[in-house]
């Protein structure tokens, strides 16, 4: 039996994560952390969703939600992660960590952690998406500079980063395949007379509506063809899935700083 603490389960994706344990025979959860004055503390894991009782109270408490918990999944803000992080390394408590919009000193948290404990790092934790990311890469390697590329994300009103991380990490693997850091191929925005594009720029375009869960498109553009690889969820468990199975792959690893590539077995391919 799996053992899992859930960091941020009073959020989006948090509840999506408690929906899937809830489906799960060999999952059980122990620990749900909610942000200081959610007026839910004290009351059930379930509370507010349609779930059974899961026997576990919502606190704030990071300690207490990690005590006797194998692994960790954190979908919670920046603002929260390197506490989080602290708090596994303390208990020696594997971590998997979905939150976006995060900046370099929470990767160099993560990386210092990952000498203690196992950590999977996820900018999208869908099963799908990776492979998606997988087969992009390999396109990008295969056509080369002479394809223009565009990549198109669109997710909910209430997003808060752009481009989302799906695309960033899109982004950064078309550019490695052309031996360049994304940052000197990103074209995040066009306005006015911006003059003919630049060859081999990677352009974004970015949506936000309504309730759309998460779509990325990537289009690769040559004078007389185009190829274009695209994306949809269509609910939030795709995501949550996809941390579980990270959850049971790094219960148990050895420390290190792992991806969903090593989870899925992508990262041996390559």
């Amino acid at each position: 039996m799996l053992k899992v603490a859930v960091l941020g389960a009073t959020g989006r994706m948090g509840r999506a994560i408690l929906a899937c344990i809830a489906e799960q025979d060999d999952v059980k959860l122990v620990g749900a952390v909610t942000q200081t004055g959610d007026p839910s503390i004290g009351r059930d894991a379930s509370a507010g969703t349609s779930l059974p009782p899961f026997g576990v109270p919502l606190t704030d408490d990071r300690e207490q939600a990690l005590h006797g918990a194998q692994v960790a999944i954190d979908f919670t803000l920046p603002a929260a992660l390197e506490a989080n992080v602290r708090a596994c390394v303390a208990h020696g408590t594997a971590l998997v960590v979905g939150t976006t919009g995060l900046e370099r000193r929470h990767f160099d948290a993560m990386e210092r952690a990952a000498h203690q404990i196992p950590l999977v790092y996820g900018r999208n934790m869908s099963v799908g998406v990776n492979l998606f990311m997988e087969l992009v890469a390999r396109a990008a390697a295969a056509l080369g500079n002479e394809y223009d590329v565009e990549i198109v994300e669109a997710h909910h009103r209430q997003k808060v980063d752009a481009p989302s991380g799906t695309a960033l990490a899109l982004g950064e693997r078309i550019a490695a395949a052309r031996g360049r850091p994304l940052k000197d191929l990103a074209v995040y925005t066009r306005h006015g007379t911006t003059g003919p594009r630049v060859p081999g720029t990677i352009g974004f375009s970015v949506i936000r509506g309504g309730q759309i869960v998460g779509d990325h498109s990537v289009m690769f553009i040559a004078g007389d063809e185009q190829i274009e690889f695209v994306h949809r969820a269509r609910e939030r468990a795709a995501f949550a899935r996809g941390a579980l199975r990270a959850a049971r792959w790094a219960a148990g690893r050895a420390p290190g700083f792992y991806s969903m590539a090593d989870v899925l077995g992508l990262a041996a391919e390559r």
